[in-house]
């Protein structure tokens, strides 16, 4: 009885272990049914994608850059094919002997390796960076013989940047360079992502960065069928790239080159606008650079050069240096005079050289004048008449009449970078200065201004406005650089809608006193040799 007993207990605990056995085998299998359905059922479309690109590859297309021209059609900036020949530092086990090695195939100068080892500090691992640029047919041919010799160097064919001019006009067309890291984080924040895929270069400076947008075009894809080893073998689709448009400048480059030779060694600026429309005719900043230096990186040497010398060629003196407009501040003077009867043009004041104010005596630039009007106040340029104008205007009137002529105010020119400068008044002056005495405006400061010296400090570019303003009897358009765009595709010139001009509201006969002056003083006056 005892024997039965437990053979029915052997028998159960066998049937429960069979039953745990057949329970863990049943969760295994349905386990690997639930991984299978994952992966080739809820997982399909994403592994075909994978297993796919593993025999296609998406490649961007770069577009053309676009042209620059000036307003009668001279090309300032175009583009080349040459080629490259690239390391990508990640896929290279000893960078050093590797660009050693290669020095023995292709000619290698110091100022390569320099280059290259800026490039490779701003730039990240796995890009693709020139070791040598503008290499020759015999070079290219070289290298390709003994290219199974170097891992992560290759021969790229690139599109270059070129300025034909050289200097002329560099501040206005500016360049292009290498993207940085920080342009790279702002174009990947940017909805522009897409369309600068592969895209190396980017607009630095002037027209080139102002206009980067038509400039870059739109960026084209092509799919390819690839080898085991990353080889194309065949297109398989994809779509062209559309080249960047075309810009034209209002500059005439004959008329630039000419003021720029004028300047020959001098520093120094000088805007060209036409009053009637706002075009830019001429913008001259001297000393200039060679924007060529930078389209496939400039070299520590030349860098450090432009960016050291004493000239400062890189400042854009009519954009952004400012300084005192002296005696060309004399017919605003007078203008605000008229416009705001603090004198009537027949006003006799009498020059004697010097004039005195709060125990202080303010001189002229030269020999007394005598009886002075104002007509001849800006013929001859007497200092006394508008020391004593800007005494009865005071500053705040000053200013109240010169910011609408773009005195210490951003003109909205189409180019990055200008500044405000400084049109002073007695609210500017509390909120310039810290010190409670230093914020106070004392009546004998105000004297200077009226011969446009003091805190005054203006662009050229503003200076230049102002005086097309007059020139066109109190109409005020916006200065601009570009007046048109030509798109690559349809060839069809698309100029560029400005903002309507603006009436000051000057009296016809006010503006006529100021004119006939300022050509007095080309006839009989200060500036007549």
């Amino acid at each position: 009885m005892t024997e039965l007993r437990t053979t029915e207990v052997d028998t159960s605990h066998f049937r429960l272990r069979a039953i745990v056995i057949g329970a863990v085998v049943f969760l295994a299998f349905a386990l690997v049914v639930a991984r299978l359905v994952f992966l080739q059922v809820l997982r399909y479309e994403d592994f075909a994608e994978r297993a796919e690109s593993n025999r296609t590859a998406i490649i961007p297309v770069v577009p053309n850059r676009g042209l620059i021209l000036d307003r009668n059609g001279v090309v300032l900036a175009t583009n080349y094919a040459a080629y490259t020949l690239e390391i990508t530092p990640s896929k290279v086990a000893n960078l050093s002997d590797t660009i050693d090695a290669l020095a023995e195939v292709v000619d290698i100068h110091q100022r390569d390796r320099r280059r290259f080892k800026r490039l490779k500090e701003e730039s990240r691992n796995f890009d693709s960076l020139p070791i040598r640029t503008r290499l020759t047919d015999e070079e290219v041919a070289r290298f390709s013989a003994q290219r199974y010799r170097f891992a992560g160097v290759d021969v790229k064919a690139r599109l270059f940047r070129s300025y034909p001019l050289g200097e002329v006009a560099s501040h206005a067309i500016g360049y292009i360079g290498r993207i940085n890291q920080t342009e790279k984080a702002q174009i990947q924040d940017s909805e522009d992502e897409a369309n600068y895929r592969g895209t190396e270069y980017i607009g630095k400076l002037g027209i080139e960065q102002s206009y980067e947008t038509q400039l870059h075009g739109k960026t084209g894809v092509e799919q390819l069928e690839t080898s085991a080893g990353g080889r194309a073998i065949r297109r398989l689709s994809g779509f062209a790239a559309t080249p960047g448009s075309t810009v034209m400048l209002s500059i005439d480059i004959g008329l630039q080159k000419l003021v720029e030779d004028l300047f020959g060694e001098r520093r120094g600026a000088l805007v060209a606008i036409n009053p009637k429309n706002g075009e830019i005719l001429a913008f001259v900043s001297k000393p200039t650079f060679d924007p060529n230096l930078f389209v496939d990186g400039i070299d520590h040497e030349s860098w450090n050069e432009l960016n050291t010398s004493i000239d400062r060629p890189l400042l854009n003196r009519a954009l952004r240096g400012t300084y005192p407009p002296g005696s060309t501040y004399k017919p605003f003077m007078a203008l605000g005079a008229l416009e705001t009867g603090k004198r009537s043009a027949n006003t006799v004041i009498h020059d004697g050289g010097t004039w005195t104010f709060g125990g202080h005596v303010f001189r002229s630039h030269g020999s007394a004048l005598g009886a002075v009007d104002m007509h001849r106040s800006i013929v001859k340029s007497s200092n006394v008449y508008y020391y004593s104008l800007a005494n009865e205007m005071g500053v705040d009137l000053i200013h109240d009449f010169m910011a609408p002529l773009g005195f210490g105010q951003m003109t909205g020119i189409d180019v990055n970078g200008e500044v405000r400068g400084v049109l002073p008044n007695q609210e500017w002056k509390r909120n310039a200065y810290r010190r409670p005495e230093q914020k106070k405006w004392f009546a004998g400061e105000t004297i200077s201004l009226g011969i446009g010296q003091g805190y005054n400090a203006f662009t050229m570019l503003q200076l230049a406005q102002a005086t097309a303003i007059v020139a066109n009897n109190g109409i005020k358009h916006q200065p601009h650089l570009m007046i048109g765009t030509q798109d690559a595709v349809t060839r069809v010139m698309k100029p560029v809608l400005r903002a309507p001009p603006v009436n000051l509201g000057y009296k016809a006969a006010n503006v006529a006193v100021v004119r006939k002056a300022m050509v007095g003083v080309t006839q009989e006056g200060t500036s007549t040799r």
